[in-house]
């Protein structure tokens, strides 16, 4: 079976650890080459020109946070404005952020964050996803409360071992089947790439 091809281009190292994976969960065999990452939103923007050229070669999947912005739509308007984008470019926008759809897989939160905790329901609707993560954190075993919460004093919004220990856990224990049951934006996403992946396969 012929390998498919998929680059990676994300604002951080969370969501870089969020798009393996989801392309992980395509039939395969995948090879995420190259990846593209933890430059920020301002750069995979200024970028498109680039990675429209590029999915003429292979897939490229560019992951980015909704943020404060009105609506999915208006932000793929703005990225895609004058390109003629492939089948193989997708662009997917967690909303709000990548944390939304941490959020939406609950069994899997439970086990990092304590078995009591009140989950929300509607994770995509939350106005600051991370921050109700963070909130949630401050309940959480030790080990992972000092991992996510920012020590008192500290100039970062969060722990020094955010990054890792998420990372760490959407790759052990977080589903993206699960989470998409809750996840509108993420259910779309992973119809995308489904839909993408096969336009490869026809093209292998």
């Amino acid at each position: 079976m012929a390998v498919r091809y998929w680059a990676l281009a994300t604002e951080d190292p969370l969501s870089e650890t969020v798009g393996r994976r989801l392309l992980a969960e395509l039939p395969g065999p995948i090879e995420v080459s190259p990846t593209l990452q933890h430059r920020g939103r301002g750069y995979l923007r200024a970028k498109m020109k680039n990675w429209t050229q590029m999915s003429q070669r292979q897939g490229v999947l560019i992951l980015t946070d909704l943020d404060r912005l009105e609506c999915p739509l208006v932000l793929l308007g703005d990225w895609l404005k004058g390109l003629t984008p492939t089948p193989r470019l997708v662009l997917r926008v967690a909303v709000r952020t990548v944390e939304s759809w941490a959020l939406s897989d609950h069994e899997a939160m439970r086990r990092l964050v304590g078995p009591r905790v009140a989950l929300p329901s509607r994770p995509d609707e939350l106005p600051n996803p991370k921050q109700h993560l963070l909130k949630l954190a401050q309940r959480a075993p030790p080990e992972v409360r000092l991992d996510l919460v920012k020590q008192q004093g500290a100039m970062a919004s969060q722990g020094l071992g955010y990054n890792a220990r998420l990372s760490e856990w959407i790759r052990s224990a977080w589903s993206p089947s699960r989470a998409a049951e809750i996840s509108p934006s993420l259910r779309r996403a992973r119809e995308r790439l489904r839909e993408s992946n096969a336009q490869l396969a026809v093209r292998s």
